[in-house]
C-alpha cells in the first residue's frame, strides 16, 4: 500500500514539475525586438534583438521652449542574456541613457497587443558635466511596456 501511495506522489511531483517547466517555456522571450513606450508619453524605445545583441533608439521628446523637437539616441551597446538586458545609449548635450533589467512576458495576449512584451529595471538618465567631466546620475524604476498595433508610430 505505501509502494503505490509513493508512486502516486512521486506522478504528481513529476506532472508538476513538467508543468512548471512547459509554464517557464511559454514566459520564456525568445525574440524582444519591439517598440516600447520610454520615459513619458511621447517618447518612444526601440529594439532590434539580433540574437542577444541589441541595436536601436530612444526617442525624446523636449520641451516646448527647447529648438529641437525630439531627440534620438542611438543604443551603442546593448546586450540580452536570456531574461537580464542591458544598453547604453550615445551621448547628446552631455546626457545618455543606461538601461539594466529583464524582459518579461506582459500582460498582452498576442504580439500586436499593448504590453505584450515589458521591460523592468532601472534607467539612469546621466549627465555629464562639461566643464570637469564628473558624471551626474538620476535612476527611474521603471516598467517599460510595448506598444499596441494601434500605438505603433507608422516610421
Amino acid at each position: 500500500m505505501a509502494a503505490i501511495a509513493c508512486a502516486g506522489i512521486l506522478a504528481a511531483v513529476m506532472f508538476s514539475a513538467r508543468h512548471l517547466e512547459a509554464q517557464d517555456d511559454n514566459e520564456r522571450v525568445d525574440d524582444m525586438t519591439a517598440k516600447y513606450h520610454f520615459l513619458s508619453a511621447d517618447d518612444t524605445l526601440a529594439i532590434l534583438d539580433e540574437e542577444g545583441r541589441l541595436k536601436g533608439y530612444v526617442e525624446v521628446a523636449q520641451p516646448a521652449e527647447e529648438s529641437d523637437d525630439l531627440l534620438s539616441y542611438d543604443i551603442l551597446e546593448g546586450f540580452r542574456k536570456k531574461a537580464h538586458v542591458e544598453f547604453r545609449t550615445n551621448k547628446i548635450h552631455g546626457k545618455f541613457y543606461r538601461f539594466s533589467g529583464t524582459v518579461e512576458r506582459g500582460k498582452g495576449h498576442g504580439e500586436k497587443e499593448a504590453d505584450y512584451l515589458h521591460l523592468t529595471g532601472d534607467v539612469d538618465i546621466v549627465t555629464v558635466n562639461a566643464e570637469t567631466g564628473k558624471e551626474a546620475v538620476q535612476t527611474v524604476r521603471v516598467i517599460l511596456k510595448s506598444f499596441g498595433k494601434s500605438e505603433r508610430p507608422d516610421n
